[in-house]
């Protein structure tokens, strides 16, 4: 009897067309990593290429019981690797041995706790390949002075070089979703450590952002309570600030902070 494919789980479409997962695949350089894992394979349409590829160093986290089922049945080969259960609660430092690569066709509802994950794990994790809803991959890869860049723009760019690869349309899912897709690639950049405490990084970023429409000066004031920053930007909005200008406003209100301490 043939395996029966798994019904639509988590927020997830499942791709159909053979020559975008062969796009996908490829777009993974994967040269860096010692293990790659894909997040939510489903049906397999990724691991069937994945797999042959990267032999016992590729692994598959899949959280959907009939999933797991359906894809032990295609790819035994993959059953040692085949990992039950949900990638966000995975210790990833401890599960893996060295440098990780990430690729998925990532269920919308989960992308953006996905690439917090990858935050806190951003010393293995070299490179990531991921098929998200358009919108969020805009907001990725957006630069400063738009709507769209947000916290999770400054907090990615800050560690990760990342390019919007390619648009995907909803005809080549099953079924298809209400919106565009896009695969965009993170690849680490050089910055190992920020120049500032990097929680208050966070923290700085997340206050900005939570009352965007407001400027740097009212935004800080209500997050931390302070009125004597030192800063030449707290006029501006926080879709204006690049990285390294949250990282000196960062540094501003830490030293704002000690002074009001004092």
């Amino acid at each position: 009897m043939p395996a029966v494919r798994p019904k639509k789980q988590l927020g997830q479409h499942f791709l159909n067309d053979e020559n975008i997962a062969l796009k996908i695949v490829e777009s993974l350089d994967g040269t860096q990593a010692d293990s790659i894992l894909e997040i939510g394979p489903g049906m397999g349409v990724l691991t069937k290429h994945l797999l042959p590829k990267y032999g016992s160093k590729f692994y598959a986290a899949e959280i959907d019981n009939e999933s797991v089922t359906y894809l032990n049945s295609q790819y035994p080969a993959l059953t040692p690797n085949l990992i039950s259960g949900d990638f966000l609660r995975m210790r990833l430092d401890t599960q893996f041995t060295g440098k990780l690569a990430i690729i998925g066709n990532f269920p919308y509802n989960i992308s953006s706790q996905i690439f917090f994950k990858v935050l806190e794990n951003k010393e293995m994790i070299p490179e990531v390949v991921g098929m998200i809803q358009k919108e969020v991959a805009q907001r990725l890869a957006e630069k400063p002075g738009t709507k769209t860049y947000g916290i999770l723009s400054v907090l990615l760019q800050a560690y990760y070089d990342i390019t919007y690869l390619f648009t995907v349309n909803e005809n080549v899912f099953t079924p298809p979703p209400k919106v565009k897709s896009a695969v965009i690639r993170l690849t680490r950049n050089s910055t190992q450590k920020l120049a500032c405490d990097e929680k208050m990084f966070v923290r700085v970023v997340k206050a900005a952002f939570n009352q965007r429409r407001k400027t740097l000066r009212n935004s800080l004031k209500s997050g931390f309570g302070v009125t004597n920053i030192q800063s030449t930007m707290l006029d501006l909005r926080p879709e204006r600030l690049s990285v390294e200008q949250f990282v000196e406003l960062t540094n501003a209100v830490e030293a704002a902070l000690k002074n009001q301490q004092a």
